[in-house]
């Protein structure tokens, strides 16, 4: 029997007496903010608008800080003197008393032009101290998860905490010299004129739509709404292709791509599967009814048309996530995600109605609602690109003899209307007739079949509201079997009738 290595239960070393690392922090970078604020109160506002005092290492310079903002707030004078009243007079400071370290603070400071960059070293420490504290939780958590706990849950639960430390990690806004913004709108001008289509923004493939929207926006929210059966998804898959197909990217001197035509598509499904979506585009490209396509009832001719289709869409800078029942919370750290890692220029959402709030609690509909408009807003703004959320439409729709839709249509209309940028609906006056033929032989089934011609594959894309352009309505051309939108060809174009 093999003899048992007693040296092997020897500690290491160091594991004897550890070694305990102090959390990130610099004292002295505390203790010249402080004293530059106490003896001038101006530096106080140098930093006020991204330090605060829980970004203090110091429990007493948290409190000394928290003092003095608030007195200089209240337009009061700040100085050692003054605070001295407001901090326990018993409080021991490295054997000194509260008015004679504060006196120490306000002989030893810096100057007030030091004051910014001292209160971001204090802020950068305190977010490394946040870092810590989440990677503690982590591994605190991954050991003693609960077994309902699954790992991408926490994934994502971690995600959610750094991205929400990444967004409160921001002191470079603030006031900017109108010259810079300027710069900015002649960039986009510039990018304009350069682009295909000469519009300043994103173009959707469909060219009387984006001559009157100028394209899509960044960091523009665009609410795509209708009633079912309008073609509200056929619409968002046919810009998202458009968009994806024109994608052209030339690489940088620092190694990385930028967009110059077209874009990256990010496509959130929260209804329909990535397989649908592939076979909806497959059928707006081969002309093959997707129908068909699902059944297998297609030709040799036929079959060779979609393989070819298929590897040339393969390519497509169209990313997909199908996942159902998505929180905001969850859709935000993905897209931030996929812009990390295979950049993005347009995020498609479909639809806002099954999202749900990051609470749990769904006791109020509006309120959540709410909470995903601001987000996608927020997010918008934050990636700088445009997102399409497709909305569904109340019901009273159905109510009206003009059966058009309005924006007093969008369900929990309040936050919508007020967070989109742009809303366009989808309208298609053919769907409506179709559902109520009359008999046939009789006076009103021609007047009715007159109709039916004149509405057949047309479809109307209503500007309810544009921020930045003109409202309106773009007529185009839908083929329902193959869920295709295109232009619609001038009166002055058709071919003449036999």
């Amino acid at each position: 029997m093999p003899s048992f290595d007693s040296n092997v239960l020897k500690l290491a070393p160091d594991a004897a007496n550890p070694t305990y690392r102090t959390a990130p922090h610099n004292i002295e970078a505390e203790q010249s903010v402080l004293g530059a604020i106490l003896v001038n109160n101006d530096a106080f506002y140098r930093v006020s608008d991204f330090l605060e005092p829980k970004h203090f290492f110091e429990p007493i310079h948290q409190t000394i800080f928290e003092t003095a903002a608030s007195l200089i707030r209240a337009g009061k004078v700040a100085t050692p003197i003054t605070l001295k009243t407001f901090v326990p007079a018993d409080t021991d400071i490295g054997g000194m008393t509260v008015a004679q370290y504060l006196a120490r603070l306000a002989a030893e400071a810096t100057t007030v032009i030091n004051a910014h960059d001292y209160g971001r070293t204090i802020y950068e420490l305190s977010l490394r101290r946040d870092l810590i504290h989440i990677g503690e939780d982590m591994v605190n958590v991954a050991y003693d998860a609960p077994v309902d706990f699954a790992p991408r849950a926490q994934i994502e639960d971690a995600e959610r905490r750094l991205y929400e430390l990444a967004e409160a990690g921001r002191y470079d806004g603030g006031f900017q010299k109108f010259s810079q913004a300027m710069k900015i709108a002649l960039e986009m001008a510039a990018n304009a004129y350069q682009r295909d289509g000469k519009l300043s923004g994103i173009a959707t493939g469909l060219r009387d739509l984006d001559v009157k929207m100028g394209g899509l926006q960044r960091s523009d929210l665009l609410v795509l709404a209708g009633r079912p059966g309008m073609g509200k998804t056929a619409l968002a898959t046919n810009i998202a292709y458009n968009i994806a197909r024109a994608y052209r990217g030339e690489l940088q001197p620092d190694g990385t791509q930028k967009t110059v035509n077209g874009g990256i598509v990010g496509f959130f499904s929260c209804e329909m599967s990535a397989e649908q979506l592939a076979t909806r585009i497959l059928a707006e490209q081969t002309g093959i009814a997707s129908s068909t396509i699902r059944r297998g009832g297609i030709t040799q001719a036929e079959f060779d048309k979609i393989r070819d289709h298929t590897i040339e869409l393969e390519h497509l800078p169209l990313y997909v996530d199908e996942t159902g029942g998505l929180s905001i919370s969850q859709l935000t750290a993905r897209a931030r995600r996929l812009k990390r890692q295979k950049g993005l220029d347009v995020l498609m959402v479909d639809y806002i109605q099954l999202l749900q709030g990051s609470s749990k609690r769904s006791d109020n509909r509006v309120q959540e609602v709410t909470e995903i408009t601001t987000s996608l807003k927020a997010l918008a703004k934050e990636l700088n690109v445009p997102i399409v959320a497709l909305s569904q439409l109340s019901r009273q729709v159905e109510n009206r003899d003009d059966k058009r839709p309005q924006l007093s249509d969008l369900r929990e209309s309040g936050s919508i209307e007020q967070d989109a940028d742009v809303v366009v609906f989808v309208y298609r006056e053919e769907y409506y007739l179709a559902n109520k033929e009359p008999r046939p032989g009789t006076p009103e089934h021609e007047k009715w079949q007159t109709e039916m011609d004149i509405a057949h594959g047309k479809a109307e894309v209503i500007i309810g509201k544009q921020r930045h352009g003109p409202t309106g309505t773009v007529e185009l051309h839908f083929e329902g079997q193959f869920t295709r939108f295109s232009d619609l060809a001038p009166d002055h174009q058709l071919p003449d009738r036999l």
